[in-house]
């Protein structure tokens, strides 16, 4: 089995803190459509041969600013040239002011059978701080549609940690994504990524930083509530109902081959990391004149074990001592187990049945544990 992306590069509008490649303008729209479907022609043996596969993801940017004909082209394209399986999950991500009941019409009448829906909050200042499109009423709104045109797999984005957000009112937050018996939920504390609208903004005083010890506290005010409501907390950001985990992005963390279409899209053979020219002109002039706009880079096996530390660390399933061994020898064991030792006796990993997991104190310094746990 095997997973495929595929990146929208198109926005609305900036958030403040995104930095992800997108562009606002759609002029080249059409033309990006036909790109990536030849590009997932030009790629379907990526896998070798004519791969089965468990997962589709629109990603982006905004998929849900492209219009029917484009949806059933990019489907065209991928049931033309690989086959997908009969139960695959199929996710498109959303902004709520797109999500009216006509485009839901739209979607259910594709394969598409997961929305992953960008609402950061229900909280007015909250959404105007971060420059989103939609509105308060247009956040809520969205869910009971989605809901009531038949969509039962939905998972709904939440930032917690911007200045504009206080712990009562992220308790309230999460107590509506609650009371709409949502199944998945991704929250993400605010970053200050630098060169982004953000981080410029901040710098010159026009507005207020993140503060710590607020994504703290509201990161462990998450777990509390999350653990009430019976979510498993699979991933650091990534909460589920057993059973409705997403299926894609776990495959990224059990380190399982995946390909990527559209500019800035990475793909990954479990041997090469592969990204996609991240320019939208660039790419599709690539595209159209059969020229090379696949960036390549060969991993080696210090690359591999970083990798599998800084996924598995994140997740349930944690870092099994026996597999590490296994799969890169007793040296980065024991190096892995070296390093790891202070961070055994701060009780931020525990050990058990030779399993590392974080501690909910650890969840708080992920980065830091397994940067230091890197081979440099």
């Amino acid at each position: 089995m095997a997973g495929l992306y595929i990146h929208i590069p198109f926005c609305k509008q900036a958030c403040h803190y995104c930095n992800f490649h997108f562009a606002t303008a759609l002029t080249y729209k059409s033309a990006l459509v036909d790109a990536i479907c030849k590009e997932i022609g030009q790629r379907k043996d990526f896998f070798g041969g004519k791969k089965t596969l468990e997962t589709v993801y629109f990603g982006g940017g905004t998929p849900s600013l492209m219009d029917e004909r484009d949806l059933n082209k990019i489907w065209a394209a991928i049931e033309l040239n690989f086959n997908v399986e009969k139960n695959a999950e199929i996710t498109f991500e959303a902004n709520p002011d797109d999500l009216n009941i006509d485009y839901l019409k739209i979607l259910k009448n594709t394969p598409i059978n997961r929305l992953s829906i960008g609402i950061q909050s229900f909280l007015e200042a909250d959404l105007h701080y971060m420059n989103r499109a939609h509105n308060a009423l247009e956040a809520e709104k969205c869910i009971d549609d989605s809901l009531e045109i038949g969509f039962e797999n939905i998972s709904i984005d939440l930032i917690y940690g911007t200045p504009t957000l206080s712990d009562k009112d992220w308790e309230r937050n999460l107590e509506k994504v609650f009371s709409k018996n949502i199944n998945h939920i991704s929250a993400y504390a605010l970053t200050q990524e630098p060169k982004t609208p953000l981080d410029k903004m901040i710098k010159i005083g026009k507005m207020a930083a993140p503060n710590d010890d607020k994504m703290e506290n509201q990161f462990k005010i998450l777990l509390q509530q999350i653990n009430t409501h019976g979510f498993l907390q699979y991933e650091i950001s990534n909460f589920a109902k057993p059973n409705s985990l997403a299926i894609h992005n776990t495959n990224y963390w059990k380190n399982k081959a995946y390909l990527g279409i559209g500019p800035s899209a990475h793909s990954y053979d479990l041997k090469n990391r592969q990204i996609n020219i991240p320019n939208n002109q660039k790419y599709i002039q690539a595209i159209e004149e059969n020229k090379q706009y696949i960036l390549t880079e060969n991993l080696s096996v210090d690359d591999k074990y970083n990798e599998y530390v800084m996924t598995r660390l994140r997740t349930m399933w944690g870092i099994n001592k026996i597999e590490l061994s296994d799969e890169f020898g007793l040296d980065y064991k024991f190096y892995f187990e070296k390093e790891l030792k202070p961070f055994l006796e701060k009780k931020w990993v525990i050990e058990n049945n030779a399993v590392i997991n974080l501690s909910n104190e650890g969840k708080l310094f992920a980065d830091k544990i397994a940067a230091t746990l890197f081979k440099i």
